[in-house]
């Protein structure tokens, strides 16, 4: 798409035109920057500010765009006052003060995303959930590129989407956050999808109802939309006059596992590959599998090709990654489960009791929905974090609780209560900022833990 269909459709949809908009990109992390360097190409004047007084790409963003004001160290006030539109990343809040009174003086605010829709007719497959965004938006990813369509991801997985415009793909895969969503408004995908709903975040967003309003946003438009059968409230976002594939590990859905002797993954009554062929652990993975198939379906992806794509993939580090083998006892990194239901569908993956490493900063969420997976699949818990005896106060005692200071501890007790043929599971249902700069990093101190464990 060239400039001039560019600039029409932010005119159409934003009412923004480069002789009288003045835009504020608020946020000078991943996104911001890809915005600034999407931006600079066009005629559209722009300024950046955060709150931070050292960005980690103020430098940058300073020695390629000298011209760009730059404003740092707060919000200040003045910079929102003579914008016209705000570019927000997904990092900020939409009720920072400077934020919440701009849009009530009408200030329009867009997201990168809207920026991304409006420069593309190429064909859009966006993917949300609580949890499993990551593992589908890879795999579609996959199943595109074996089935010949030059595919790229990204979003909120690894590359900013702005970015993904350089590779000239024939689809596009986007992981979109409910923080993305909240501010976008221009998106029609060609096929969508809500994985699934569980808490999370719900310090940002007004409850559940609230954050499960604004992962239906990514709905909008006329494109197809992917329902998991087996979650009330996505499929509560069914919309009359839509069409809509669904999928289920559980029931009868347009994709779904037929359960026999053989598990099957199957599509009505045609039989796509055998549950077992998959090289990733747990149900829930097997409804990620079910997802992108339907997905891929929906964008017109060959079988074939999806099902050969599936048979090679092997998961994405820090989602259900076996570690080693320790004294018979089997170690897996589950440290991008950063919210409750990400660890309860992890636990149901297992048949037999695990031991769980959890804990972290539980952002709020109510711990005591974690019982009865912990009940059904635990031999016992392992605690550490910000949050650990909050929920060893929601668990009470339901299965034996150990409380521990660090990574280090929590595995070497873990590993004190594991016997051979057992696995250790870390899965904290919490965010990784009180202790680590991340989930990778998290999991990585994780590994360590566990290599530094005798073999035998």
């Amino acid at each position: 798409m060239d400039t001039a269909d560019l600039l029409g459709n932010l005119e159409t949809l934003f009412k923004l035109n480069p002789a009288s908009a003045r835009l504020l990109i608020v946020g000078l992390g991943a996104t911001g920057y890809s915005a600034a360097q999407f931006l600079q190409k066009t005629p559209i004047k722009f300024a950046v500010i955060d709150s931070r007084k050292s960005p980690p790409l103020i430098d940058n963003l300073r020695e390629q765009m000298p011209d760009v004001p730059v404003f740092s160290g707060g919000f200040d006030q003045p910079a929102f006052d003579v914008a016209t539109h705000l570019l927000v990343s997904p990092g900020v809040s939409l009720n920072e003060t400077a934020i919440h009174k701009a849009m009530q003086a009408g200030v329009t605010v867009i997201s990168d995303i809207d920026l991304f829709a409006c420069a593309t007719s190429k064909p859009i497959v966006a993917i949300t959930g609580s949890n499993g965004k990551s593992t589908v938006t890879t795999m579609l990813g996959e199943m595109g590129n074996a089935a010949g369509v030059k595919t790229a991801i990204g979003g909120n997985l690894g590359t900013p989407a702005l970015d993904l415009l350089q590779q000239n793909a024939e689809l596009y895969v986007l992981e979109l956050s409910s923080f993305q969503l909240e501010r976008t408004t221009a998106l029609n995908a060609r096929a969508a999808t809500v994985l699934n709903i569980s808490p999370d975040h719900l310090d940002r967003h007004d409850g559940m109802d609230g954050y499960a309003a604004e992962k239906q946003r990514i709905f909008r438009g006329n494109g197809v939309m992917v329902l998991n059968a087996d979650d009330a409230m996505v499929m509560a976002m069914q919309s009359d006059g839509r069409q809509s594939l669904t999928f289920s590990t559980q029931g009868p859905a347009d994709f779904y596992l037929r359960r026999s002797e053989t598990d099957t993954l199957m599509h009505g009554e045609q039989a796509l590959m055998a549950a077992s062929k998959l090289r990733l652990e747990g149900t829930h993975n097997i409804a990620n599998a079910l997802a992108a198939l339907a997905l891929g379906t929906a964008v017109g992806l060959s079988i074939t090709a999806m099902c050969d794509a599936l048979r090679r993939f092997k998961g994405l580090p820090h989602r259900m990654q076996k570690v080693a083998e320790k004294a018979g006892v089997n170690w897996v990194n589950d440290s991008k489960a950063t919210n409750i239901g990400a660890c309860i569908a992890a636990l149901q993956g297992y048949e037999r009791k695990v031991i769980l490493i959890a804990g972290g900063d539980a952002k709020g969420a109510d711990m005591t929905e974690l019982v009865p997976a912990v009940k059904a699949k635990t031999k016992a818990v392992v605690l550490m974090g910000k949050d650990a005896q909050l929920i060893a106060d929601a668990l009470n005692n339901c299965v034996p609780v150990h409380l521990t200071a660090n990574m280090k501890e929590a595995v070497k007790v873990a590993a004190g209560l594991a016997s051979t043929g057992d696995s250790v599971l870390l899965s904290p249902a919490c965010a990784s900022l009180d202790q680590y700069r991340s989930y990778v990093d998290r999991g990585n101190k994780f590994a360590e833990a566990v290599m530094e464990l005798p073999s035998c």
